[in-house]
């Protein structure tokens, strides 16, 4: 291959071969490798006036690429932990463009080289008991959806589900009766069980005997019977957080989003007493460090660990103004 070596073959080889055919990558990975290449190229185009499909390999460089991706701050607003994702969409191609492209090397090297930019680790969001069950009485029982929607609540609360796994499941991946679970299969391909309380395990009950919009095996189908997708189940959250804020008030400071509801279910298992290593075999962490960020959010834990402590000595002093006349000589 030689300096006119076509971006287009590279890249859609990268996807057929290496993330579909050898990687297996799931689909919520496409999805934001697609996304992030969309932008990449549409930027490509107005720097260099060319087509994307007429773009070649040289032309998609290291500063090209801190270019696009300082415009991504500038006029798109993200932050800094979204341009870092962008950041590793492009590196994973180019760490496969130097097993195929070896005399780029010195390029590719250089993309490889940006830096990802430090942005502030907040602590992790959470609901507590009241604000827990003041959601999960916004839903309209007496209506279908209302129903559907009080069920996925209570299950991601209380599983910790991550948002894919929950508009994924399907009725073959519930079991109910003894020892009730749910079966899916998570980040990296990877098959877990997730026991289900005994009150989820009645409210799934009862909802998958309720007739279902088409023939649809999806424990969650919307109106169609086709599964709920990712925005589907955001907006029918936001709807609900908005009813409930009109009951819980401390709602209102908080921004709900699904993966709120899979910390709040970490947040419920710790402060049960379940063990750091418990929580991330439930939760489907790769590693126990991931689940130290409910050790850094949980208050409660902190007051308790310093109940235990020793006070330190001391005694509060009184407050003695300075002299008059030495506070007029200090701010001459």
């Amino acid at each position: 291959m030689t300096s006119t070596t076509s971006f287009a073959s590279v890249l859609t080889r990268f996807f057929t071969q290496r993330l579909m055919q050898q990687r297996h990558a799931s689909a919520h990975t496409l999805s934001s490798y697609r996304d992030t290449f969309r932008l990449l190229l549409r930027f490509a185009k107005v720097q260099t006036g060319k087509e994307p499909s007429s773009l070649t390999w040289d032309q998609i460089d290291a500063p090209l690429i801190s270019a696009f991706l300082d415009d991504l701050q500038e006029h798109r607003n993200i932050t800094a932990r979204s341009r870092n994702l962008r950041l590793t969409a492009i590196r994973s191609l180019f760490r496969y463009a130097a097993f195929e492209l070896p005399m780029h090397g010195e390029q590719i090297q250089r993309v490889l080289a940006i830096p990802s930019k430090r942005c502030t680790h907040q602590q992790v969001g959470y609901l507590n008991r009241p604000e827990v069950d003041a959601l999960l009485g916004a839903p309209n029982q007496e209506t279908w959806s209302g129903r559907r929607d009080y069920a996925w609540l209570l299950l991601a609360v209380q599983s910790g589900l991550r948002l894919s796994e929950l508009t994924g499941l399907t009725r073959e991946d519930v079991h109910l009766g003894t020892g009730a679970y749910v079966r899916v299969i998570g980040k990296g391909r990877k098959e877990r069980c997730t026991p289900l309380a005994k009150q989820t395990a009645a409210v799934l009950q009862a909802w998958l005997q309720t007739p279902t919009h088409g023939n649809s095996q999806v424990v969650f189908p919307n109106r169609s019977g086709s599964r709920l997708s990712s925005d589907g189940i955001q907006y029918l959250l936001a709807k609900h957080t908005a009813t409930a804020r009109e009951i819980c008030p401390s709602l209102g400071d908080k921004r709900v989003s699904p993966h709120v509801l899979r910390h709040t279910a970490a947040m419920n298992l710790l402060q049960a007493g379940v063990d750091t290593t418990v929580i991330a075999m439930w939760l489907g962490h790769e590693s126990v460090e991931t689940t130290h960020v409910y050790l850094e959010a949980d208050l409660e834990l902190k007051r308790r660990m310093l109940e235990k402590t020793t006070p330190q000595g001391g005694s509060s002093a009184v407050y003695k103004p300075e002299d008059t006349l030495l506070a007029f000589l200090k701010n001459l």
